[in-house]
């Protein structure tokens, strides 16, 4: 099974990431730079408490990503629970 590389679990099906959105690679008509293969609520999660400005500027890196806190609470508690469990995302 794949293994999530936000957080590590074995999941069914994975979504891919652009750790710099294509909204702001595509404006810029420039390569849709770096992926990361990541489950769906850690994706949603993602997309819930960060904006794509965050996300280009700040947080371009899985590993900048696991030091926000937020996300590291997140990761805490999504770690325990069944990868093909269906999840809620809340900010």
């Amino acid at each position: 099974m794949p293994i999530c590389q936000l957080c590590d679990r074995d999941c069914p099906k994975l979504t891919v990431h652009h750790l710099i959105p294509k909204q702001q690679t595509k404006r810029k008509k420039q390569d849709i730079g770096p992926t990361a293969d990541i489950c769906a609520p850690c994706h949603k999660q993602v997309h819930t408490l960060f904006d794509n400005k965050q996300l280009a500027c700040d947080l371009n890196s899985i590993e900048k990503l696991r030091s926000r806190p937020e996300v590291q609470k997140f990761l805490s508690w999504i770690r325990k629970q069944d990868p093909s469990r269906r999840v809620r995302t809340y900010r």
